[in-house]
């Protein structure tokens, strides 16, 4: 006979922001099963801060509006509790402080290898320093798989717990292509929501 207790689900949180020049930032939060088949998925209603924000906040505007502001909200929107919540975006990094669950930064690879190019400019034997932009956090990179991540340094130790909880996934799974899907069902509501 059939049991009445249903196996639970594996669920993988993607979470993005896109900004829109003229509405301000929408969030997105998109929650997949392991075969990669949408489970959830939430929007917010576009946040736009005032001059008066931006100048008070200062660099730390964006962690606050897409960690603290948008990605709480919608993690917290969410039935399913993923293993993990993924994000192409810094500044998202920040919702790590408001949730119980891992949040990690992919690394899309073709920035990756851009980023790369561009950080050994010809400097003709001189040391040269380059700082990170203030309000960006600081992050401890790792592979997992065929995938590149990153996670808080305040939260270095997720790195183990993303480790464990991916690992039947890392190999299989693109974690960079749920982000597209997610920008274009935001562009798709805003088309129809006019």
């Amino acid at each position: 006979m059939g049991s009445s207790e249903s196996k639970p689900v594996t669920a993988l949180g993607f979470l993005t922001v896109v900004e829109h020049e003229q509405h301000g930032l929408f969030g997105g939060y998109l929650l997949l099963n392991s075969n990669g088949r949408p489970l959830e998925f939430h929007c917010t209603a576009p946040i736009k801060p005032n001059r008066a924000q931006e100048i008070l906040y200062g660099p730390t505007l964006q962690p606050y509006l897409c960690g603290e502001q948008i990605g709480q909200a919608l993690i917290a929107k969410s039935q399913a509790k993923p293993l993990a919540v993924c994000t192409d975006l810094p500044a998202v990094l920040a919702a790590r402080d408001f949730v119980s669950l891992p949040v990690a930064l992919v690394v899309d690879p073709r920035q990756a290898q851009q980023a790369e190019d561009n950080a050994a400019p010809a400097t003709g034997g001189k040391i040269v320093r380059i700082d990170r932009p203030h309000g960006q956090a600081e992050v401890v990179r790792f592979e997992l798989g065929r995938n590149r991540l990153a996670v808080s340094s305040q939260h270095a130790d997720d790195r183990a717990e993303l480790a464990e909880r991916l690992a039947a996934l890392a190999d299989r799974f693109d974690l960079t292509e749920p982000f597209d899907r997610i920008r274009n069902a935001i562009e798709e509501a805003q088309r129809t929501g006019r």
